[in-house]
């Protein structure tokens, strides 16, 4: 394959200030090209393109999320706050979604680590189950 696959975000009409959004909270982020129709953008290399498109026949949901996998509890804390402020959501297990819809599972990175303990994966998972926004204190002492 030539050129790696990339995502498409379908909005009503707000692709470039949804692009804005997102490039002002990730870090080496940036606005490659934008049209009234089409804005592509990178989220830390990743490339993604957003499409204005009317009213879109299918909603953002859950069913779509992207994976936010963070090294430490400010990281977590920062993005979380960033999507859930302004009209985001939060939801349970470390999902939340932001002002525009688009789902978001804002992890720990250490979080496969403690799921493959046997001696401790039960004990995790009961304690993530109860959480919204993911705690690694609480999960490293599960």
């Amino acid at each position: 394959m030539a050129k790696p696959i990339y995502t498409c975000l379908w909005f009503e009409n707000q692709a470039k200030e949804a692009a804005d959004f997102y490039c002002s909270i990730f870090p080496n982020s940036k606005i490659l090209n934008a049209s009234p129709i089409v804005v592509n953008f990178e989220l830390n290399g990743i490339h993604i393109m957003a499409l204005n498109g009317k009213r879109p026949t299918q909603p953002f949901n859950e069913s779509f999320s992207l994976v936010l996998p963070c090294e430490d509890q400010k990281e977590i804390d920062y993005y979380w706050e960033h999507f859930t402020s302004n009209g985001g959501k939060e939801s349970m297990c470390g999902w939340c979604s932001d002002k525009y819809g688009i789902s978001w599972q804002v992890i720990p990175t250490i979080l496969g680590e403690l799921m493959s303990n046997p001696a401790k994966a039960g004990k995790v998972v009961d304690a993530f189950m109860k959480m919204k926004k993911m705690d690694i204190a609480t999960l490293k002492n599960a």
